[in-house]
């Protein structure tokens, strides 16, 4: 079944989900009626109109500094300069012909054993590691942030933890079972020097509640089929 928005077809083609091309058609919908875009625009036009639409209609109130000052407070691995990690780890790598659930249970049966025994991770590293690092057991030598993709660096500075991490690091190249040897910890940078970090960041987060509320209460108002904006916890619109 297609999506219709108050009668309309909407093409969902470009958009991430049926729910995210019903918000877009809402929201063009209602530039329409209040007359910042013609009906039958170029989408071109329609996108524009459309940012007119939400800087009129859809406050976000600037964060005020003891706003900014809170997160800073709340969220200090966040602003550490200088941490390092000293770690190793064991990648069942994954490539295109491969078996995902069977490495996953491989990998996974391997986690369990170094839980019981750690003693053993230098040796398990060199059989199975499809790292190169796997020849010297796994070792990956110091690390600080920004050193390694985003999906390895959270659990591996999630927390101030050494020994084997609990749970399988599952990134763009595999999964991965990881442990931390020691740490040294970071210079904790001034809330000055990121505030206006902190204020874009807590803006982003206020602008997409905003403005899914905004989608919600459009839908409240509209007939829409083969979309259920009610049931989408932020329904995306580009």
């Amino acid at each position: 079944m297609g999506v219709t928005v108050n009668g309309v077809a909407v093409d969902t083609g470009g958009f991430p989900s049926a729910e995210a091309a019903a918000a877009h058609e809402l929201l063009r919908q209602r530039a329409v009626a209040l007359g910042l875009a013609a009906e039958g625009g170029r989408r071109e036009e329609a996108e524009r109109a459309i940012e007119r639409l939400l800087e009129r209609e859809v406050a976000v109130p600037e964060p005020g500094e003891a706003e900014c000052r809170r997160y800073y407070d709340a969220h200090p691995e966040e602003f550490a300069s200088g941490e390092l990690a000293f770690a190793r780890h064991i990648l069942f790598q994954v490539t295109p012909g491969t078996p995902v659930p069977a490495l996953r249970a491989r990998a996974e049966s391997v986690l369990a054993e170094l839980a019981q025994d750690p003693s053993r991770f230098e040796a398990l590293a060199r059989e199975l590691s499809n790292c190169p690092s796997g020849q010297h057991g796994g070792n990956l030598g110091q690390l600080g942030r920004g050193d390694t993709v985003p999906e390895f660096e959270q659990p591996l500075f999630n927390g101030a933890y050494t020994g084997v991490y609990p749970q399988l690091v599952k990134t763009r190249f595999g999964f991965h079972i990881l442990a931390v040897d020691r740490r040294a910890p970071g210079r904790r940078v001034p809330f000055e020097a990121v505030r206006g970090r902190i204020a874009e960041r807590m803006r982003g987060r206020t602008q997409q509640t905003a403005l899914a509320q905004y989608v919600t209460l459009l839908a409240g108002q509209a007939e829409i089929r083969g979309a259920d904006l009610a049931a989408a916890a932020t329904p995306l619109v580009q």
